[in-house]
């Protein structure tokens, strides 16, 4: 081998490094679009399913928003039927007991006075009536029919 077939295998394999080194960039940067693309298309697609997810918790929260205030307004109605019920019974008992006093006031406090007068021929009668707080007088003339 003669120096100019070394200085040809040195210049071929000079241009196959060269050749090999080009190729090389060539699929590195195919592959950093590619690695860059798919990178985009990987924090897309977690964005998407990050709104997705939101989504979904938003719903589970108003769901149990709305449980909880079904809940809350249940239990008041509950509540307040109970009072009523409670309120109602100490109303009639309320009533009950102002009917036996009244009626045991009006019986047991009858206070009757009065006077008469017998002039000629007719009777004069003042009376007085109290039943409880409640007072009432009479005042009359009668005429007595008298024979002769």
């Amino acid at each position: 081998m003669g120096p100019e077939e070394k200085t040809i295998m040195t210049e071929r394999s000079a241009a196959v490094f060269i050749q090999a080194w080009w190729r090389g960039m060539l699929v590195r940067r195919t592959l950093l679009h590619a690695a860059l693309r798919a990178w985009i298309i990987q924090c897309w697609w977690r964005q998407v399913l990050e709104k997705l997810l939101a989504k979904r918790r938003r719903m589970v929260l108003e769901f149990y928003v709305q449980q909880e205030w079904a809940a809350v307004r249940l239990q008041s109605w509950v509540r307040m039927w109970c009072v009523r019920q409670r309120y109602c019974r100490l109303l009639n008992a309320v009533r009950i007991i102002q009917v036996y006093w009244r009626w045991h006031s009006c019986h047991s406090r009858v206070f009757i006075e009065g006077h008469y007068e017998l002039k000629e021929n007719q009777l004069n009668i003042q009376l007085e009536i109290s039943l409880g707080l409640q007072a009432c007088k009479v005042q009359q003339c009668i005429p007595l029919p008298l024979k002769e």
